[in-house]
């Protein structure tokens, strides 16, 4: 089992990977196709769609047929076929056809690790677990960063990106091979997603799990890349050295956060300082634009550290689910984490767009990262009445 869960590790690694790299690809794509910022938006929205969409099914299969089969199958057809036709594009709409298989490939990676967490280690721990696997698995952010940047220079997009492919079809078949189903124990009780809904203690979660993912992901994933070029006129290795800092914070803040809730006593009190933090920083770009592109940086850095809150805010919600609704549970609750980073991201096109008409570059940024701000605010004044737990 520890060999499967490794490589489901290194699995999630190429799905953080996925979700991030049109950020360094944009120069690239939009000289070789001619996808714009707005094309890349709505690709990169719809590819959480596709992943959030897809938490319904993975619940039922992981709590049916088990991880093995449910990661290995989607992850080898959506991923790993999703990347060979990204690499084969010759036009924006195929690059949004390929992020929507590739979403649905990655759909059910870190959930399964979840569910053989929660179904082999005890509650008190789950949050420390979650928090590890989703740093260590941050590197695929690292990954496509500077060192995606190298690798286009060198190789070109596509053979870099077809590289990828065959890589993610490697990692599918080792899941198949290697990863074991945790037992079911005998006379577990039924149950179905209704009954999750039913449960008003997880309604302020999922509000906040709607918000927590969406700021970090949404800058780090697509907004990063033309903020600085535009604003600061960095190219592609400065672009790739702004993308890696921020990747690396994100990895640092999963670090972070995975004990906080010993740390502090409860996970609710680190939720809300994080995220409350977050949404001062994104506002004062509206406020007090950086001066500089450094500076600029230190504060998509101080994001990503801070908006690293996905773990403990999923373990906060999984400790209000009864075991034989795990699988369900944890990928109901990414459902709204990955739905809310897909309406952000989906719409962050054309608000920018508008926003971009009527004002110069600087404000129409500062204005859209405003308004994720205030997003993650009513996010965080829902949160403000959930039921702190610790195990």
């Amino acid at each position: 089992m520890r060999a499967g869960i490794a490589f489901l590790v290194v699995a999630y690694t190429l799905s953080q990977f996925y979700r991030a790299f049109l950020a360094v690809l944009a120069p690239a794509l939009q000289a070789d196709i001619g996808a714009t910022t707005g094309d890349l938006a709505r690709a990169s929205g719809l590819w959480f769609a596709a992943f959030a969409l897809m938490q319904l099914p993975v619940g039922w299969a992981l709590d049916t047929i088990g991880p093995r089969r449910t990661a290995s199958v989607l992850f080898l057809v959506g991923g790993a076929g999703g990347a060979a036709v990204f690499a084969m594009a010759e036009g924006p709409g195929a690059i949004t056809l390929a992020m929507i298989l590739i979403g649905i490939g990655c759909a059910p990676i870190l959930m399964s690790t979840y569910y053989i967490y929660a179904r082999q280690f005890s509650p008190a721990v789950f949050g420390t677990l979650a928090g590890v696997t989703v740093g260590l698995s941050s590197l695929g952010n690292i990954l496509s960063a500077a060192p995606l940047a190298a690798l286009i220079e060198l190789f070109g997009w596509r053979q870099t990106v077809g590289a990828f492919a065959g890589f993610t079809a490697l990692m599918a078949l080792a899941i198949a091979v290697l990863v074991r189903d945790p037992p079911k124990p005998l006379g577990e009780a039924k149950g179905s997603l209704l009954d999750l809904v039913k449960m008003p203690a997880l309604w302020p979660l999922m509000a906040m799990m709607f918000v927590c993912y969406a700021p970090a992901a949404g800058l780090r994933g697509l907004w990063i890349s033309p903020y600085v070029t535009e604003i600061f006129g960095a190219d592609l290795s400065r672009i790739g050295m702004a993308t890696l800092v921020m990747g690396l914070a994100m990895v640092a803040g999963n670090f972070l956060y995975g004990p906080a809730d010993r740390l502090f006593g409860g996970r609710k009190r680190p939720i809300l300082i994080g995220n409350g933090l977050v949404a001062l920083l994104l506002l004062s770009f509206w406020i007090a634009p950086p001066s500089g592109l450094w500076t600029s940086v230190a504060l998509f850095a101080a994001i990503g550290l801070l908006g690293a809150s996905y773990p403990i805010v999923i373990s906060h919600g999984r400790s209000f689910c009864p075991p034989h609704l795990t699988g369900r549970g944890v990928t109901l609750l990414n459902l709204f984490g990955m739905g809310g980073a897909g309406v952000m991201q989906f719409a962050s096109g054309p608000t920018f767009a508008a926003l971009s008409q009527t004002r110069p570059p600087v404000e129409a940024y500062g204005t859209l990262f405003a308004i994720i701000a205030v997003m993650i605010l009513i996010g965080l004044a829902i949160y403000c009445r959930a039921e702190d737990r610790t195990g």
